[in-house]
């Protein structure tokens, strides 16, 4: 007869989660499982010198291996302790879950009295390709190393225990490597992760190369102080762009070459290579002329500064160059510059090509960090560690390696950037420094600068003769796989890097200590502030969420600072004595940051300093409901005065204006005028007639009515025997006469047919029968 434990599903018998401890079954029935494994402790603990080694045979017939086999002896005193403490991490929800190698992280949360719910997550398989495609997902973005295997030890297997007495509470704080690890549409309001989404948009090459173009909209700043210029192959404009950049370039780099090479300026790290000098010139076919080609680089630069004052808009859209001349000179430029070809009588040129020179550096941040050699470096618009990084000098070489990747071309993957040729050096060796900083929140935007940082150094010493990797690209990922080279100086240490306070040391050695604080740091935190305020409308911000970046700098021989690069999940491996101490330090600060401060505004933050914090703006909340509109009641249109009664006043809200009275007729005069009418005999028309509407006289006589059809009209009146009463509504005339007479017409153009009729007299007729009839 089959046991009910026989019925297990597969999952439940196989999962080290839900299987039973061997030889205890019958003893822990009805327990529930947090007794079931303090009851299988303290059974095993009690056996002196056998430990757990005792169990770690052939498990009885229907049991499958536990993972409690490999367990150290475990005080049941520890145990209670590890137990309160549970409970009261559950209780104040301080359940964490870290996935990766972070064991300052993990030690941080814990002096805090949190628990780990550990994380039982197969590791991603790493395919090694050339493209992006073949990376891990979201790691193209990623600087953290795949051999960061620094792991905490668990002597006594308490966090295990630990880890399993919480593995079904939620989970209040995510570390995690790769922001794909947790979606976060699924946590809860009140869960803390340290990733967020679509941080690609400015982590990315190709992303931040974008999204500055649009600093002008959020700040007055130029974009060209601080990010070397860059370009998306993919797209045809932008392709289109940098070769004429390109070209420009070279115009503006022979016209420097010929100024410092008659003034006897030698850019460090140059040398002219004569061997292959003399091949290049016995390969030419047609001879150089020098005043050519000065003659077409003053034009070009004529052409780009009219440009930039919007003096060619009316001019007809041709280059200034065909493009056989710009074959010729691009020939011409690289066997004078990249070969060392000789030129003569070049000192007549000289004022001229300084003259255009000082007119270019006022509209051209960069002009200084070009040099002579016109080097570009090719990126990977999404890769991180260095990978697929390319230095080339020539037009056609750098074309050539990007159409041929045809998936690259189509998503828009590969970027080309002008390559700074004149850094700061330090003992004649190319650095970088990695400078981190913290985002806390997209809306309002808050970000945090770290006041400590450290510097990289490449293998090899620096030269613009070679564009091999080892010489121009300082990520340790790349370098600690080279070995040093013998004629680098002996202050470089072995590891290639320095701390912050190594570098100061040696700017205060040249003389420079004081322009760390007035030039490098602020550079470094605006170059930061603005690619973040670029970015801010296409992050979704949400709260409870933060993440820790690292930024990539490079510094100009006159100290200025120039972002290279944004990396999202730095890397925190203890690579070296400088990192394994500021990594720890910095995710120390991370945790105060995040937890501690969200505790006590007042709390420590180590060395993260908030450098940027946008104003809180109020938005109304809407909830749809109780809408109210204030204004004033709309009032109908005022209607036509009411016909004159007596004994009834008009309304009206302006004041009526003055009625003049009516000087009275001569008897004869109005005889003669009815007598003219009633025999037909036409008056002469009246020259002028009065605008004004009729004014209204005083009805001492009888009413009658005429219905009348001309504009206007005006009959004399006697006001001792006879009125007439004369008012208009809609072109209509009523008039008043005491006798009776026949219509008549005036055939004058300006007077319309009239017709009169006389009503006798009723004395005692109101004026609503007399208007009526």
């Amino acid at each position: 007869m089959k046991t009910t434990k026989s019925k297990q599903p597969f999952h439940l018998a196989t999962d080290r989660r839900y299987t039973t401890c061997p030889d205890s079954a019958g003893e822990t029935e009805g327990l529930s499982k947090d007794q079931k494994v303090t009851a299988f402790i303290q059974k095993y603990t009690q056996d002196e010198g056998k430990g757990l080694q005792a169990t770690a045979g052939t498990p009885p017939e229907g049991k499958v291996p536990r993972s409690f086999v490999s367990l150290p002896v475990l005080n049941p005193e520890r145990l209670k302790t590890a137990r309160a403490q549970v409970n009261k991490a559950v209780r104040m929800h301080k359940v964490f879950s870290v996935q990766g190698p972070y064991p300052v992280i993990r030690t941080a949360l814990r002096a805090r009295g949190w628990v780990e719910q550990r994380l039982h997550c197969p590791k991603p398989k790493v395919h090694h390709r050339h493209s992006e495609e073949g990376s891990p997902k979201d790691s193209a973005d990623s600087d953290e190393d795949d051999d960061n295997v620094n792991k905490e030890p668990d002597p006594d297997g308490i966090y295990d225990i630990m880890s399993r007495l919480v593995r079904n509470e939620m989970v209040y704080f995510y570390w995690t490597m790769r922001r794909d690890a947790i979606n976060p549409n699924s946590l809860q309001k009140e869960q803390i992760i340290n990733h967020f989404v679509k941080a690609g948009s400015f982590t990315t090459k190709s992303g931040l190369c974008v999204n500055l173009r649009k600093l002008h909209w959020f700040d007055a700043a130029d974009p060209d102080t601080f990010f070397p210029r860059c370009y998306r192959l993919a797209a045809q404009d932008e392709k289109h762009s940098f070769i004429e950049d390109y070209r420009r370039t070279a115009c503006t780099s022979f016209l420097k070459y010929i100024v410092e090479r008659e003034e006897g300026v030698q850019t460090e790290g140059t040398s002219h290579n004569t061997r292959a000098a003399r091949k290049r010139s016995k390969q030419r076919s047609r001879p150089m002329d020098l005043s050519k080609m000065i003659t077409s680089a003053l034009k070009v630069c004529q052409e780009f500064l009219e440009s930039l004052e919007h003096c060619d808009i009316d001019r007809n859209l041709e280059t200034p160059l065909t493009e056989e001349q710009w074959e010729e000179f691009i020939h011409s430029y690289q066997l004078v510059v990249h070969g060392g070809e000789k030129i003569e009588n070049s000192d007549i040129f000289v004022h001229c090509c300084k003259a255009m020179l000082e007119r270019l550096v006022e509209v051209s941040p960069q002009l200084d960090i070009d040099g002579i050699h016109n080097i570009w470096i090719i990126k990977p618009g999404a890769m991180s560690r260095g990978r697929g990084i390319k230095c080339a000098k020539h037009l056609d070489q750098i074309l050539q390696l990007v159409d041929g990747d045809s998936t690259l071309i189509k998503e828009s993957k590969w970027v080309v950037q002008k390559y700074l040729e004149r850094p700061l050096l330090v003992h004649g060796t190319k650095f970088d420094l990695r400078q981190w900083f913290l985002v806390t929140d997209w809306n309002p935007l808050t970000v945090w600068f770290y006041k400590k940082c450290y510097v990289r150094f490449s293998t090899q010493p620096y030269s613009l003769n070679t564009m091999d990797n080892s010489v121009h690209l300082c990520n340790n990922s790349i370098q600690k796989h080279l070995i040093p080279s013998q004629q680098r100086h002996h202050g470089i240490p072995a590891d290639n890097m320095w701390s912050d306070d190594q570098f100061k040391t040696f700017l205060c050695s040249q003389g420079r200590g004081a322009q760390w604080q007035t030039m490098v740091v602020p550079g470094m935190k605006k170059a930061v502030i603005h690619a973040l305020q670029t970015t801010q409308d296409l992050m979704e911000s949400r709260k409870n969420t933060f993440e820790l970046y690292g930024a990539d700098f490079m510094l100009g021989h006159d100290l200025r600072p120039w972002l290279i690069e944004l990396n999202a999940s730095p890397t925190m491996a203890h690579s070296t004595p400088v990192t394994a101490r500021l990594c720890s330090a910095v995710q120390e600060d991370t945790i105060r940051v995040v937890l501690d401060r969200r505790a006590d505004r007042t709390a420590n933050t180590g060395d993260f300093q908030l450098i940027y914090k946008q104003a809180a703006v109020d938005v109304p909340q809407y909830v749809g409901v109780n809408l109210l509109v204030e204004g004033n009641k709309i009032r109908s249109p005022c209607t036509l005065p009411p016909l004159n009664r007596p004994g009834l006043k008009r309304r009206s809200r302006e004041k009526e204006p003055v009625v003049e009275k009516v000087k009275p007729l001569p008897k004869m005069l109005l005889k003669n005028q009815f007598k003219n009418i009633s025999s037909g005999i036409s008056t002469p028309p009246r020259t002028t007639l009065p605008p004004d509407p009729p004014v209204p006289v005083t009805n001492k006589g009888f009413p009658v009515q005429l219905p009348i059809t001309v504009r206007t009209i005006q009959l004399p009146v006697n006001i001792q025997s006879r009125s007439v009463l004369l008012w208009k509504r809609k072109r209509v005339v009523q008039k008043v006469c005491s006798q009776k007479f026949q219509p008549c017409t005036l055939k004058n153009g300006r007077v319309l047919s009239l017709s009169l009729e006389i009503i006798p007299k009723q004395p005692r007729q109101t004026a609503t029968s007399s208007s009526s009839a």
